[in-house]
């Protein structure tokens, strides 16, 4: 994202689900030029690892040549949070239902707001192959 004016604004989210022995990568930069005042953006990259084969290499990138901004960027990997699993397990749940329940609820921050129908649904089919 290259900001050239004032009072732009961005929000990047980034969400990758890793199985197997597959690697993913984030590389993503967002510019903030001289002229872009008031400017605020914000990257993020979060990113689940289904099997410790898999690999996730993030960066992300904030250039900033304004100073009047709010910027920011982060990333975060990790597994599947246990204690959530085992909340849902203790309720009935099965596992492979409790572990695609929590990938859904990771991923549908970003697959929600897909407006184009056919493409929404073949990433949540994919999303349920992964378990």
């Amino acid at each position: 994202m290259d900001h050239q004016v004032p009072n732009c604004e961005t929000n990047e989210l980034y969400k990758g689900v890793i199985k197997g022995k597959s690697t993913g990568v984030f590389n993503g930069k967002i510019y903030v030029r001289k002229d872009a005042q008031k400017t605020n953006a914000y990257q993020s990259s979060k990113n689940i690892l289904l099997s410790d084969d898999a690999t996730i290499n993030t960066k992300p990138q904030l250039e900033i040549y304004a100073n009047d901004v709010k910027c920011s960027h982060g990333t975060s990997t990790g597994k599947v949070d246990e204690n959530a699993l085992f909340y849902l397990k203790a309720r009935g749940i099965g596992d492979e239902s409790a572990r695609k329940l929590l990938l859904a609820a990771f991923a549908n921050e970003v697959v929600d707001k897909i407006q184009i129908e056919s493409l929404r649904k073949h990433l949540e089919t994919e999303l349920n192959k992964l378990y």
